[in-house]
């Protein structure tokens, strides 16, 4: 059911029977390696591109969480997801292999929430009984597609992230055991006319606060309701800025409370920037070590608000500015 004016209520409270992180290297010398269920020793997966291995990874991803859900392909009715590709070819490509009815989504690195609140749509409905969402990137595919090829050695800022190579893929059925999703807040398009392509954080953070806010408001809660709220990739920058706005909205959430995944994701020595991004980052932190921690009940109620920047080269060739969106989905257990 709708409540208020952006969240839905999942009444019959879908259940996230099963969960997979794949990453790359890098990842694998991250703080959070241990909660990846894959971890691939060269970023090139075996392949001869840069996007087939990232098509590898959400392959992978979706075959985990299918196994690990003790099902089949033709136990899945529809497969979500989305990435950072033109025409989203590692989703498209992986729908092909699965062989599942499939619904493509574009939301940036928001896709990984955007597809899991469509799946547990679909699910409490009564319109699937079991639906697959997954998101993906890499990092040498986004820079090539996004910025400059890892060939050319290009400078960086400080306000820059550093894209994961990585893909996650969570299973949704009407029944079964693991974290339950309770809501899920639908985001509205904030651009703040930025147009850095080396500042998504900066730009994606008021898409994150307007969200959480909207979240709040529509369910009548207080952030004390979660123990834990965790934006999808603001990195540094984006972090500080979405904990300065909620705080002048008068929301201030206790460090402890409020993270973000591109922070958690890699070790402090790591030579990352600003933090971790992509539409692998919220996917592995939320399907990896987010469910972890729930499993293991360390977290009964968390709230994922993932964040993208809905950008494209040619609009960024066309002088464009940055418009950005978030969507939040709560988990309990």
């Amino acid at each position: 059911m709708l409540k208020g004016h952006q969240t839905w209520v999942f009444e019959n409270k879908p259940v996230l029977i099963s969960s997979a992180a794949v990453g790359g290297p890098f990842e694998g010398q991250g703080a959070l390696s241990d909660d990846f269920d894959l971890l691939h020793e060269d970023i090139w997966l075996g392949q001869d591109s840069f996007e087939k291995a990232e098509k590898k990874l959400m392959e992978d991803a979706c075959e985990i969480a299918i196994r690990k859900g003790g099902m089949k392909k033709e136990d899945i009715q529809f497969f979500l997801s989305g990435d950072l590709m033109n025409q989203i070819i590692s989703s498209s490509f992986t729908a092909r292999t699965l062989g599942v009815p499939f619904l493509g989504l574009f939301g940036a690195c928001s896709s990984a929430m955007e597809g899991l609140a469509i799946a547990a749509q679909l699910v409490d409905s009564g319109f699937a009984d079991n639906a697959l969402a997954a998101a993906s990137s890499h990092n040498a595919a986004a820079e090539k597609q996004f910025r400059y090829p890892t060939e050319y050695g290009a400078q960086k800022p400080p306000t820059a992230q550093w894209t994961v190579t990585g893909a996650g893929a969570g299973l949704v059925s009407k029944q079964g055991n693991g974290p339950r999703i309770t809501s899920a807040t639908i985001g509205r398009v904030i651009d703040m006319g930025l147009s850095d392509p080396f500042n998504m954080g900066g730009a994606m953070a008021p898409a994150a606060v307007d969200t959480l806010q909207q979240h709040l408001h529509d369910l009548n809660i207080h952030p004390s309701h979660y123990d834990l709220i965790a934006t999808g990739d603001l990195g540094k920058v984006g972090h500080q800025i979405a904990g300065d706005l909620l705080s002048e909205h008068g929301f201030n959430i206790p460090s402890n409370v409020l993270t973000d995944c591109g922070l958690l994701i890699y070790k402090k020595h790591q030579p990352v920037f600003s933090g971790g991004s992509g539409c692998g980052c919220s996917a592995t932190v939320t399907y990896g070590h987010f469910m972890n921690r729930m499993r293991r009940g360390e977290l009964k109620r968390i709230l994922v608000v993932a964040t993208g920047a809905l950008m494209s080269p040619m609009s960024y060739q066309q002088k464009e500015s940055i418009p950005c969106i978030a969507h939040a989905v709560s988990f309990e257990i």
